[in-house]
């Protein structure tokens, strides 16, 4: 059952990141976006949606067009025929060349089980041991290419807790900066410039070109800085005055809650 938009209402912690995303994004980017990922799904379509004519939007592997579309049902899996009322093309998933050309000029989102100050993400478990993992996650499930092949990518968790922002992930799927050390990437022939942003459901954080670690670029509205400290597993620089982040407009979030979330898994 859907949920009645309430448009009075300020904009959730997922809402907020939402908008994060639909800033950033740029018109004529390739933008894939995972299943049954809400949050990157609703921020891509929103930036298609008022800033992005000419965006790619990949959903289930569909290329899709969407702008003329008063509403956009919700889809669970990547194989979910749901999404393909809209497409315009379906791509294989396992044609890796053609990907790298198509993701040549992309933007990727990547979530974690575990995420850590160098921008390391960890999907496959949690544990010292490989062979007995005491939390297993879903495995890399096509994020560590995505993340070498994209020229941009974003880590996003809408958990915000010591155990997933951690100080050194248990296991590395996806690779951001790896140590902090100089030239890790390009050591490795990894051909972007690593991950851009951790979006989370209090703060964003962005990495100090120096150090390559994590520092504080802007706390959500309603949340201080000292929150953010307690929850996070990893210390972070917090300049002398922290901005808020900028959310969704009015407009923005009226298009959220008619058009893109209509069930509320945002709110």
């Amino acid at each position: 059952m859907s949920l009645q938009p309430t448009l009075s209402e300020p904009a959730t912690a997922k809402e907020t990141m939402a908008g994060v995303i639909a800033h950033d994004l740029r018109d004529g980017e390739w933008v894939e976006v995972g299943a049954n990922l809400p949050v990157p799904r609703a921020g891509a379509l929103l930036a298609h949606l008022t800033r992005g004519p000419n965006m790619t939007v990949m959903m289930a592997m569909t290329k899709a067009y969407l702008r003329d579309e008063p509403v956009l049902d919700e889809y669970e899996y990547i194989t979910d025929v749901g999404a393909m009322r809209w497409a315009e093309a379906y791509y294989q998933h396992d044609v890796l060349l053609s990907q790298q050309r198509r993701r040549a000029k992309g933007v990727f989102f990547c979530g974690g089980v575990q995420i850590d100050r160098h921008g390391n993400s960890n999907l496959i478990g949690v544990g010292k041991d490989y062979r007995k993992l005491d939390f297993r996650g879903p495995g890399p499930i096509g994020t560590t290419n995505a993340t070498a092949q994209s020229r941009r990518w974003h880590l996003i968790t809408t958990t915000h807790d010591p155990r997933v922002l951690v100080e050194r992930v248990d296991f590395v799927s996806a690779v951001g900066y790896g140590d902090g050390s100089d030239g890790f990437r390009s050591a490795l022939g990894l051909p972007n410039d690593g991950p851009t942003y951790i979006i989370t459901p209090l703060c964003v954080f962005d990495f100090d070109p120096r150090t390559r670690s994590a520092r504080l670029a802007s706390v959500h509205v309603g949340v201080t800085v000292d929150e953010v400290i307690a929850a996070t597993g990893f210390e972070f620089p917090v300049g002398p005055e922290v901005p808020a982040t900028v959310g969704p407009t009015d407009e923005e979030l009226e298009i959220l809650r008619t058009r893109i979330d209509r069930r509320g898994s945002l709110r």
